[in-house]
């Protein structure tokens, strides 16, 4: 019989082999290549504990290869978290806590949502960055409530992507030493042997970017347990532990093919790999009662130290009471009503709602310690500087400000990766045609729900004399597209306040605030109190009849209310309605939508975007007055104009309407 821990590995393959065998669907051969560093890791130096879940000073860990799900699945159900093995048995299943990748709020003790390769990597970065953030916020020379590691196994395919060069080199410019990666070079990938595409010296690689390198043998355990020890002494330079695996370890036939990456490994090889192992062949889903017994020690120890942190964080709190006063702020998760103090004494018009913004953006800063942020290298441009926040440097944490550098990708990732950390939260800004370089990192938090912030200005064709590489026309529409994600997109001032109180007041998911470049009109509206419900109206019509509804959102507000003037001088009662945020206004109830917009009224949309999805709210005989073309280069007013945005245009479009 082997010993504990050959039964503990051996245990943690099998689970996976016999879980993605009953699915008939899953990729065996990652966990069974990564048991042995996977075992030593969590056994040894990991410190979770099912029954702390929200402990702030627990390590994180990250399975960026999130498509060796069951690796991660086996291995909490041994160490006692709330994945029992029924949910194993349901791996892959309809309601199961076992889904294909790792869900983040649906498996307890994953912190991240993975799978989609790269994502994972840069989430890591921004955990440990956020440690390293709160470490400098709230140590003492007596005790520093912050002190743990962030681990994150890494594949071939994650150092692959863009996105995990993106965000190592970031790691490594900051002296992110409490980041540990753990790399599974077992060389193969889904079509085959990664020689095919992938020759380059990570090693040498990561040292570039001033990471600390090590080469073990993935399954030497020795070596494993050295190497991480040695990683997590390390004081300036984050870590990669380069292990040298073998994919499917064990299996005869399948170890080191690519067959065994995403397929079952079939029932006469799984035979033959557990008669080599001298695993019980009639037992599917065997769990030894010796492993269950020497994974409870683990348990013991982890919660003895939990009670040795909790004991000297009590002490720390009665010591030091403004900083655990801070303390709770940060970890609060409460929502904070913004909405009414954020009205108070505001920016005048006209100007760019981007700068209207950064002025709201100083007084939510202090008013909420924990938004921190900053650009891919356009802070001053976007205007999303906290003043007097201070900045994050290498090795230097203290400060609110973070500049990402151009890494618009990794930017998104690290900030999602410090939300999903619990005690922030993160803001990134750049330009809204940029946001493409960033969508697979919002639609990550939108679909783990999660509080990260995106701004982005420069929001329409009238940027101007850039041309239409920098002039977004899609991207309104394709990040409205994006399930629990808020869009919003202010006219003004209050708009801003209001869009910046939508955003810290949403727990459950990402909010973008798009914003103008350019210069808008002051043209207030006729009241404000129905703002918070995403679409209002904006300029009442003149009579008790209606003929007309204009609905703008952001710099086409000010346009509408321009017809609308001309077409009230005509004898039309006109309304303009303003949707800063679509999301929130489609979740009022139908009384109000219908007040809002009663139906039987004709209207025309006014928007410098693809504006298809208007006419889900205005109907087929509805007008919509769009961009369905990229721009041009020329400045701003002649853009408008060339491309229609005009009150003439729009009365001419009108008039042949009705």
């Amino acid at each position: 019989m082997p010993d504990i821990h050959e039964q503990s590995i051996h245990t943690i393959k099998f689970l996976s082999v016999d879980a993605v065998e009953k699915a008939n669907s899953g990729h065996p051969g990652m966990p069974m290549g990564c048991a042995d560093l996977a075992y030593i890791l969590f056994y040894e130096f990991l410190q979770t504990s099912p029954t702390h879940l929200d402990w702030a000073n627990r390590d994180r860990f990250i399975l960026s290869a999130g498509h060796g799900s069951m690796l991660q699945y086996a291995l909490l159900h041994l160490c006692g978290f709330d994945v029992s093995l029924d949910e194993i048995k349901n791996f892959r299943q309809l309601t199961s806590k076992t889904p294909g990748h790792p869900e983040v709020g649906h498996t307890p003790g994953v912190e991240a949502t993975t799978g989609p390769l790269g994502q994972g990597t840069a989430n890591a970065v921004g955990m440990a960055l956020a440690a390293k953030m709160m470490q400098e916020t709230f140590q003492t020379d007596a005790f520093n409530p912050i002190d743990h590691h962030v681990y994150a196994i890494v594949s071939d395919g994650d150092l692959m992507e863009g996105i995990s060069s993106e965000s190592a080199s970031l790691a490594g410019h900051l002296q992110l030493s409490n980041l540990i990666y753990i790399y599974d070079d077992n060389n193969i990938s889904i079509d085959g042997s990664t020689d095919i595409s992938f020759s380059e010296d990570v090693g040498k690689r990561f040292q570039a970017f001033g990471w600390y390198v090590q080469s073990i043998d993935g399954h030497n355990h020795q070596e494993i347990r050295n190497a991480i020890a040695n990683a997590k002494n390390q004081d300036e330079k984050p870590s990669i532990i380069i292990a040298k695996t073998h994919i499917a370890h064990g299996s005869p036939n399948k170890q080191d093919t690519s067959s065994s990456h995403g397929a079952p490994l079939g029932k006469d090889e799984v035979r033959l790999t557990k008669e080599k192992a001298l695993w019980p062949l009639d037992k599917p889903f065997f769990v030894p009662n010796e492993v269950t017994a020497h994974f409870s020690k683990r348990s013991e120890k982890v919660n003895q130290q939990i009670s040795n942190w909790q004991k000297n964080f009590d002490v720390w709190k009665t010591q030091n009471p403004d900083k655990f006063t801070l303390w709770q702020k940060y970890w609060d998760k409460s929502p904070q009503a913004l909405f009414e103090t954020l009205q108070e004494n505001l920016p005048t018009m006209p100007d760019a709602t981007r700068s209207i913004s950064n002025k709201i953006q100083q007084k939510v800063a202090a008013l909420v310690p924990n938004l921190v942020g900053g650009s891919a290298d356009l802070a001053c441009s976007c205007k999303t500087l906290i003043k007097d926040g201070g900045d994050v440097l290498a090795a230097h944490f203290h400060g609110r400000n973070i500049h990402f550098g151009i890494r618009e990708h990794a930017m998104g990732a690290i900030a999602n990766g410090m939300s999903l950390y619990g005690s922030m939260i993160p803001y990134t800004s750049t330009f809204l045609v940029f946001s493409d370089y960033m969508r697979p990192t919002i639609r990550m938090a939108a679909l783990s729900k999660i509080q990260t912030i995106f701004i982005f200005t420069h929001d329409s064709i009238f940027v101007g004399e850039d041309g239409p590489t920098h002039q977004p026309v899609e991207q309104i529409p394709s990040l409205r597209l994006i399930p629990n994600l808020q869009v919003a997109r202010p006219c003004n001032a209050e708009e801003t306040a209001a869009s910046w109180s939508w955003a810290i007041e949403k727990k459950d998911g990402p909010t973008t605030i798009i914003l103008s470049r350019q210069n808008l009109a002051n043209i207030p509206a006729n009241s404000y109190q129905d703002l918070p419900k995403g679409g209002y109206v904006f300029s009442k019509e003149s009579k008790t009849s209606l003929d007309l509804i204009l609905i703008a959102t952001g710099s086409e507000v000010p346009l509408a209310c321009e017809v609308r003037e001309a077409l009230e001088a005509q004898g039309k009662s006109v309304r303009v309605v303003s949707i800063p945020c679509l999301e929130i206004f489609e979740n009022q109830d139908e009384n109000y939508i219908q007040s809002v917009l009663p139906q039987g009224v004709q209207k025309v949309v006014i928007e410098a975007a693809q504006g298809d999805l208007w006419y889900k709210w205005i109907g087929h005989d509805g007008i919509v007055i769009d961009m369905h073309t990229f721009g041009t280069s020329a400045p701003g007013e002649e853009v408008a104009e060339h491309f229609g945005f005009s009150k003439e245009h729009i009365l001419d479009c009108i008039a042949s309407a009705m």
